[in-house]
């Protein structure tokens, strides 16, 4: 095989893993055996654009709701999606965050994000590392509270977010069965709010 035909080929396949995939990281080239000039060349081409420091995607691509979500999720990987942003991408809220929550360990550094509007949340124990889903969204893996820890976090936090959020997280987490009642009972107790969310889950039974 000459260059030219080396290069088109590996040209042609990192657009067709970019269009499976919906974005590619450039330390992602290395599995691939595509150097990273490629990712240039091709931004150049028109062909991708760089929508994220580490985030390329096909140029005619429409950004998804849920983009805000890889781009702080590459830049804070030990993060994870909480709360109202949680609650938006489980569908479980009619609000609409400005802000990714995100939550950190008590102890972790604040991490510097200028670009994106980022709400820290700490936690810690049980009520960090449990209940952590992983989702694959454009092509990156965003860590995100499930829905029954997530509706518990809201039941923790009400005071930030406000009770009726919480409320109807949790009505719409039973309605369309995203979750079981043991589910949510067992996060309530690892997030120490099972007296305040028994009368609500009471009043749906």
């Amino acid at each position: 095989m000459s260059v030219a035909q080396d290069s088109q080929t590996k040209r042609d396949r990192l657009l067709s893993v970019v269009k499976r995939r919906g974005a590619i990281r450039p330390k992602e080239l290395e599995e691939l055996g595509i150097a990273r000039t490629y990712l240039e060349r091709l931004c150049r081409e028109g062909e991708l654009k760089k929508v994220a420091r580490g985030l390329y995607v096909l140029s005619d691509a429409q950004p998804t709701e849920n983009r805000s979500l890889a781009e702080v999720s590459i830049k804070v990987p030990a993060g994870v999606v909480c709360l109202l942003s949680a609650l938006r991408f489980h569908d479980l809220t009619t609000q609409a965050p400005y802000e990714v929550w995100l939550a950190l360990d008590r102890k972790a550094r604040k991490p510097r994000i200028d670009e994106l509007p980022v709400r820290i949340v700490r936690f810690s124990g049980d009520a960090l590392n449990e209940g952590i889903e992983e989702h694959n969204v454009e092509g990156v893996n965003v860590r995100i509270y499930c829905p029954a820890k997530t509706v518990a976090d809201c039941f923790k936090y009400r005071n930030k977010i406000g009770l009726d959020v919480a409320i109807e997280a949790l009505r719409d987490c039973r309605r369309h069965m995203k979750c079981s009642a043991d589910d949510l009972w067992r996060y309530a107790r690892i997030c120490r709010v099972w007296k305040v969310l028994q009368p609500y889950m009471e009043a749906l039974t």
